[in-house]
């Protein structure tokens, strides 16, 4: 009923709205206020009203529109909220959105007609608790009007809330809106509903309405309460065009009246001068928690540019209340004279071209300001409490010019997202990125306030995510370009004392307690004494037997906690770093640790020792200094530029650009080239939005010249015109978007060139011309991408090549002096214009061109019309068309008929003589070309039969036994994929891994309420069998549930041996009945999983001692056996298997190739040493490539850096690396299929050089998607068998050579016998019995099943021996034959599962009872191991003799056993995940088990304890949802 409830409210209040990609929401219509409160964001837009959580995910969405009653009045017409479907004559456009958290409602006031409020439930915008006509803030959209609620104490001794709203107010009244409303400037309103004056009334306790009046425009910026201060700003006229900032305080106490006389008021002065301090207006602004004093911080905007500026906003009380020169209490005088208060900034702390909106928050002493700007970025800036910032960092940036809003909002419930509003789309940006930091030196350097190093965890964190630990984190007062730094002074006694300062804050809920330094020089001893404070501080008194005739070079550590530090640096002695004073020498000066001063360098108890000094410095060279004049170009995208040109003079010495950015403390530098000393070439990175200043730097590291660039958005293709084109290119394509200026070029999905565009490009638009594609024979489409600096940017809109126009004949007529001619084309989709074809007619090798005037369609043809003017005496012997790239030559259409006519006249005769001599000859040939034939085909099955003895005779076991270390998966990996083949989630989740959250790994009190009540026997066995008779609880199910129950038992495997027994009599006695032979033999029920999962568990040691050495080996002989012949790249069809059906007997003649391979190291085209690898001439590209890596895993023991999608190869021809593709222009097309290329077809040789590139060395490269992912791979290509296609259609004669598949089966027989060896001794190991004695559990349980069969009095030996093979070789053994990477970290391809299957049912038939009879007729997989059988079965029973004659386990050896096998494995799975999953069964099946227990006659105990566990968790999932 809920679920049905919950989808008629949705419907009616119409479509939620969709996701942006990330953290993000898109609204229908323009966002007009947003509001927060608890954990939900509230927004209304001007069509709906949206109520979110804190992470932008939609819980209910309501539509603005209604209906008003047209007969009532203006003021009183009643609004109705239709839904989206209904017709609507009025909208409620909201002006006030404000959460009254204490009493649970949300405020929303605005206009349908006049005024009209409605209160909705804070928890669920759908309910409606109250509305009423009511005038509440302005009655036309304004966005500058605020509102707010303010707390104010009453006589009463009672706080009363009120909404206070000030209202944008014009000079002309007619602007204030049509309906009759008693609001004023600013007002008081009412939130409780009294009967005597309802919400929402303006009047007092005694009927008087306080309000505050202004005269003229007035645009309110901002309003808040601090304690019991209120506080609102406005932008006000000034003289005739200037603006004056005011802010107006309010003591908010005794009731409404005295609240609106206690208003005094100041004026923000941004600047020093009066006129530019009203050439500025405040456009956000945001008070900075903390306090006293109360900081506020503010945008302002003047003459084009942006400040944040910082006042000290606190009250003044010693001001006269009710004076104030532009508002009045009540109605306005005109004797005001007074002049308010000056406050002026405590600092201008960011400069800024487009900023629109700003969020100040406070990490510990630290201000951090989110700034947004009008091209979509959301800028950092961290101030210590001097007001001195660390370097801005742009943590948000949009590809275009979306404008962010004046308000920003903290996330309130992680405080760790900052909530960033465009025009119509709210985003959640993190407030920093602290996991990305990867060591301490990282963490420091990214000068991040919210960011530190948690030093139990190894990471960088929030300080709230580093519990019972050392936080190291940035100091606190100022900003330090180094985390460790180092002085050497000089005492005037000359004792020289060297200075390390770790520049850290020490935070957390641990203190540091062992901070030390150690110093050290590779000979002596380098400090006579040294001693450490806690300020972090270490100071080494230098003995006087270290000589400064050269650098000392000292190591130091620093021990801070967990934490050591280590520097390496070099004493020099500073009096002997002498020379001229120049830029480098003040630089080498500084990082010596050294002192700089007008004298150049000293030791550093004399002259400065910052960086910054050294900019003062002149450079050395005598040269005169470069300038610049030009950058070409200057505006680019934020992804950079490539080839920009820079103009100048004396450029002759310049080695580097330098790009340094007003938020970029770090300069990027970009290397030139093409330098000629006035003009040179440089790359531009990729940097924020914004203006940068560009300087040229010479050797000496001075930087000259004043230039700057501007960063703007990407680019954006929104379409193209036309979108077609013909296949020999050279048709003029428009691209229609923004910023395509930017372009450096275009790229089609089919042409891996790019094209560049034309030089006529502009913001709007940008052409260029298409490439070629007439190697490919028909229709397609080709993806555009625009090309800019080093990256590409989709465009939305693809091209649709089509066959070149066909231009079939003309005619011409004679009209006076010109000839017009008409030129008739087969009709296409190409809509071709007549600007895009020339045509010209040729008399006499004279030329005369035909202008185009229009093209005509009729039915199949297009008639192209143009006139050649002013030929009285020509007629026209040819004619050329000429379209993009591709020139046609048409024939008159009258001479071209005569002297077709004329030809076939002449042909007649001679065609039929010709016909009968070559009937003749052909007759001769046709009886010896078969002949011919049937020697070759006799021949070639010779050959075949021949060599495929010759394989079988000569097959010998040079398999490589040698496979290095055996990649064992470990066991908590084994088991899972044992107990969840199919689903990898809840894999995952029952695993214990180290980074996983801990409250998911702990169970809390309901999972440890659960784990105690399936310790009880009764109510498991009971709901196991509650669930199985259920029609609804599948297999898939079954197994799920005992999976679960393993990983929730696997610390008692006890009480699961316990449990797994009593469901296996349960399930005999069930079975006895019917057919006890078929017990255990497939899973369909919960225990037969149980059981799988159990032989698990307790054979894992015995596999990985005893057997997973041999599997290893056989698993390894087999894939090389595999390698050794061709693979089907199509239909993974092998030559050398075990599989009849995947045998690949259509293989053409191949050899082997030995190949040398070169892997690139670095850019510059440097190669590794040449690496051996065993290829095929008949491989493809895909296979060589996998050969190549796997050859690099099993050379040097680890695989390659990089994946084999990014992977690319080239084959050595002439000097020169030919790039080998799977398909390219010269692959071989049969019909419609196309062939992959092999090693044969680029014609490489044995003992080729072959070079590997990858991404990662050449980042150029785009990424190699494979052809395995088209979802038509099969279809469209062919490698080995050839495709369905009439033969006329294939060109290679050795295709048609008659193939027998039978005469390929000796390659079953090879392929055997090559790992035959390594099969006996996988069977022998399980089979085996070391130590004369089996495992354990399959001891235990023969002899479990042994017991069961005497108590059921089961005589026939026939049904325990099938018994324990389907509980043993069945449930365990085959599963691990047929998977072995659930044992081993290896990947499982499709001929070897074949191969696998083959040997699987070896393995089974070896335990069948039955005699097989085989015949010729017999399948292959049951013939090729027909002859071992009998001596497996044989050894087979042997086995399960000796098991039965061993000795019996005792209960209490056993359980020894089982208990350390849990010691082993604890603390592997997440059991609390696991019982989470499992109660998701019993809430579905609640019912049904509580009966089945009071069928059992379960205690009244173990109900309640059940009812106790269900209450748990339906109490934490009401919990998590409230």
């Amino acid at each position: 009923m809920s679920h049905l409830l919950l989808g008629l409210i949705l419907t009616l209040w119409g479509p939620p709205g969709w996701c942006l990609e990330g953290p993000g929401f898109t609204f229908e219509g323009d966002i007009r206020h947003v509001a927060l409160a608890a954990n939900s964001v509230y927004v209304a837009t001007e069509q709906r009203l949206y109520q979110l959580n804190h992470v932008l995910t939609l819980i209910w969405s309501l539509s603005q529109r209604g209906t008003l009653d047209s007969r009532a009045q203006r003021e009183d017409a009643q609004f109705l909220r239709v839904s989206d479907a209904e017709k609507s004559n009025a909208t409620f456009s909201v002006n006030i959105l404000v959460p009254f958290t204490k009493n649970g409602s949300l405020i929303s006031c605005g206009v349908t007609a006049c005024g009209y409020c409605e209160l909705r439930d804070l928890a669920n915008i759908s309910k409606l608790l109250h509305k009423e006509n009511a005038h509440v803030g302005p009655q036309v959209r304004s966005s500058a009007s605020v509102g707010f609620l303010v707390d104010v104490e009453s006589s009463h001794t009672r706080t009363e809330t009120y909404i206070l709203t000030a209202i944008q107010q014009y000079e002309d009244p007619s602007k204030n809106g049509k309906c009759i409303a008693d609001s004023e400037a600013v007002n008081l309103h009412d939130t409780i509903n009294e009967p005597e004056k309802g919400i929402f009334s303006l009047t007092d306790d005694y009927y008087q309405r306080p309000q505050i009046e202004r005269k003229g425009d007035a645009e309110f910026m901002d309003g808040f309460q601090i304690n019991s201060t209120v506080y609102l700003f406005a932008n006000l006229p000034s003289g005739s065009n200037g603006i004056k900032i005011r802010l107006l305080w309010f003591e908010s106490k005794d009731g409404k009246t005295d609240t609106i006389s206690s208003l005094r008021g100041a004026t923000l002065q941004p600047s020093d001068g009066v006129e530019d301090a009203e050439r500025s207006r405040l456009l956000a602004c945001s008070v900075i928690p903390g306090g006293p004093p109360v900081l506020w911080s503010g945008v302002f905007s003047a003459d084009g540019d942006t400040k944040l500026i910082v006042f000290d906003i606190s009250p003044d009380h010693t001001l006269t209340t009710k004076m104030d020169p532009d508002f009045c209490i009540g109605k306005c005088k005109e004797d005001r004279q007074s002049q308010p208060k000056l406050l002026r900034p405590r600092a201008v702390l960011f400069r800024q071209s487009s900023m629109t909106s700003v969020l100040a928050t406070r990490q510990k002493t630290w201000m951090v300001f989110f700034i947004g700007t009008r091209d979509g970025q959301v800028i950092k800036l961290s101030v210590d409490k001097a007001y001195q910032s660390i370097c801005p960092r742009v943590i948000y940036r949009a590809n275009d010019d979306r404008q962010i809003l004046p308000k920003m909002h903290l996330d309130e419930v992680d405080r760790k997202h900052v909530y960033v509003a465009f025009r119509n789309e709210m985003i959640r940006v993190p407030v920093s990125q602290c996991n990305t930091h990867k060591t301490l030196k990282a963490c420091w350097s990214a000068q991040d306030p919210y960011c530190g190093w948690c030093s139990t965890k190894k990471k960088c964190t929030f300080e709230d995510e580093c519990p019972n630990s050392v936080w190291l984190s940035i100091p606190d007062d100022s900003h330090q370009q180094q985390m460790v730094s180092y002085h050497v002074k000089r005492s005037s006694d000359g004792q020289i004392a060297l200075h390390v300062q770790a520049h850290l804050t020490v935070g957390g809920a641990q203190q540091l307690s062992n901070f030390a330094c150690q110093f050290s020089i590779n000979f002596g001893q380098l400090c006579t004494r040294q001693y450490s404070n806690p300020r972090l501080q270490c100071i080494c008194s230098v003995s006087n037997h270290i000589h400064f005739t050269k650098d000392v070079g000292v190591t130091i550590k620093m021990r801070l906690g967990l934490e050591e530090l280590r520097e390496e640096l070099k004493l020099t002695n500073c009096s002997d770093i002498r020379g001229t004073k120049t830029f480098s020498l003040c630089r080498q000066c500084i990082a010596a640790g050294c002192g700089w001063s007008n004298n150049g360098c000293s030791w550093a108890t004399a002259g400065t020792m910052n960086d910054s000094v050294c900019e003062m410095s002149e450079s050395g060279m005598n040269s005169s200094k470069p300038e610049i004049t030009s950058i070409a170009p200057s505006v680019i995208s934020f992804y950079g530029r490539n080839h920009v040109v820079l103009t100048g003079r004396n450029l002759g010495n310049v080695i580097r650009v330098r790009i340094q950015a007003d938020m970029d403390c770090s300069p990027q530098e970009s290397p030139v080239w093409n330098n000629t000393g006035v003009n040179l070439t440089f790359h531009v990175p990729g940097a924020d939005k914004g203006l940068v200043k560009v300087c040229v730097v010479l050797p000496d590291g001075s930087c000259h010249g004043n230039a700057t660039i501007t960063y703007c958005s990407l680019p954006s293709c929104t379409g193209i015109t036309p979108s077609s084109t013909w296949a020999s290119g050279k048709r003029k394509i428009t691209v229609i978007g923004s910023y395509l200026e930017f372009v450096e070029g275009v790229i089609l999905s089919h042409a891996p060139t790019t094209v560049i565009p034309t030089s006529n490009n502009n913001f709007k638009n940008l052409t260029y011309n298409t490439p070629s594609a007439e190697h490919i024979h028909k229709t397609f489409t080709s993806a555009i991408y625009l090309k800019v600096a080093n990256e590409t940017i989709d465009c939305p809109t693809s091209i649709t090549y089509y066959p070149n126009p066909e231009f079939i004949s003309f005619t011409s007529t004679r009209t006076g002096d010109d000839l017009r001619v008409t030129i008739q084309k087969m009709a296409d989709k190409l809509k071709m214009t007549t600007a895009e074809l020339s045509a010209w007619a040729v008399h006499e090798g004279t030329q005369h061109p035909c202008i185009m005037e229009k093209i005509e369609t009729s039915n199949d043809t297009e008639y192209v019309i143009c006139e050649i003017q002013n030929t009285p005496n020509v007629e026209i012997q040819y004619l050329m068309i000429n379209c993009g790239g591709k020139t046609v030559r048409l024939i008159h259409s009258t001479s071209y008929l005569f002297l077709l006519i004329l030809l076939v006249l002449l042909l007649i005769p001679c065609i039929i003589v010709a016909v009968v001599i070559i009937y003749r000859n052909q007759q001769k040939k046709l009886t010896a070309n078969m002949n011919k034939r049937l020697e070759n085909l006799e021949l070639d099955i010779r050959n075949d039969i021949r060599q495929g003895f010759v394989d079988l005779q000569t097959e010998k076991a040079d398999l490589m036994e040698n496979v290095g270390a055996i990649p064992f998966l470990d066991y908590k990996h084994f088991a899972s994929r044992i107990f969840f083949p199919e689903n990898e989630a809840l894999m995952k989740s029952c695993l214990k891994d180290i980074g996983q959250d801990v409250l998911n790994v702990k169970p809390d009190e309901s999972c440890q309420a659960l784990s105690k009540l399936i310790q009880d026997q009764i109510f498991l066995t009971s709901m196991v069998h509650a669930l199985e008779e259920q029609k609804t609880f599948t297999i898939k199910d079954k197994c799920t549930v005992a999976s679960l129950l393993t990983v929730a038992l696997h610390s008692n495997l006890s009480y699961l041996t316990e449990v797994m027994e009593a469901l296996l009599k349960d399930l005999m006695q069930q079975n006895s009945n019917i057919q006890p032979k078929l017990l255990l033999r497939r899973t369909e029920s919960t225990v037969e999983k149980l059981l799988t999962n159990w032989m698990s568990i307790c054979l894992y040691g015995f596999l990985r001692e005893c057997v997973g050495q041999h599997l290893f080996l056989m698993v390894s002989a087999l894939t090389q056996q595999i390698a050794k012949g061709p693979v089907d790249c199509v239909t993974e069809k092998a030559l050398y298997t075990l599989s009849e059906d995947w045998l690949l007997w259509q293989a053409q003649d191949f050899s082997s190739l030995k190949l040398k391979v070169l892997f690139a190291v670095g850019s510059d085209g440097e190669v590794s040493e040449p690496l051996e690898v065993n290829a095929l001439s008949c491989d493809t590209v895909e296979q060589v490539k996998e050969k190549i890596l796997s050859a690099f895993k099993a050379k040097f023991g680890f695989p390659y850096n990089t994946t084999l999608k990014d992977v690319r190869i080239e084959f050595e021809k002439d000097g020169s690396f030919v790039p080998l593709e799977e398909v390219d222009k010269s692959s071989e097309v049969i019909g419609e299929v196309t062939m992959l290329n092999t090693l044969k077809h680029y014609k490489v040789p044995d003992g080729a050089s072959i070079k590997v590139i990858s991404r990662n060395t050449h980042p150029l490269l785009s990424p190699q998607g494979s052809l395995k992912d088209d979802q038509d791979f099969s279809g469209k290509y062919f490698h080995l068998i050839d495709p369905n296609v009439d033969e006329d259609q294939r060109n290679n004669p050795e295709r048609k050579k008659l193939k027998l598949k039978e005469v390929y089966l000796t390659k079953l027989l090879s392929t055997k016998v090559a790992v035959h060896s390594y099969v006996e001794n996988l069977f022998g190991s399980i089979w085996g019995m070391l130590h004369c004695r089996a495992p354990p559990a399959v001891k235990y349980f023969f002899d479990f099943l042994d017991a069961q069969a005497d108590n059921m009095k089961i005589s026939d030996p026939d049904v325990l021996h099938i018994w324990k093979t389907n509980s043993l070789p069945l449930r365990f053994w085959v599963n691990i034959l047929k998977n072995p990477q659930f044992v081993f970290d290896m990947e499982k391809t499709p001929q070897l599962e074949c191969c696998l299957s083959v040997i699987s049912q070896a393995f089974m038939d070896s335990f069948s009872l039955s005699e097989i009879q085989l015949g010729k007729y017999a399948p292959t997989n049951k013939l090729l191991y027909a002859k071992d059988i009998p001596k497996f079965k044989q050894e087979v029973k042997t086995y399960y003799k000796q098991v039965k004659d061993q000795p019996s386990i005792t209960d209490s050896e056993f359980r020894d056993f089982l208990l350390e096998e849990s010691k082993k494995h604890e603390n592997e799975f997440n059991k609390a995940s696991a019982l989470r999953e499992l109660y998701r069964f019993i809430q579905r099946y609640f019912t049904e088990i509580k009966q089945k227990l009071d069928q059992n006659g379960a205690p009244a105990e173990l109900k309640e304890q059940l009812q106790h566990v269900k209450d748990r968790f339906d109490g934490q999932k009401s919990c998590s949802w409230n």
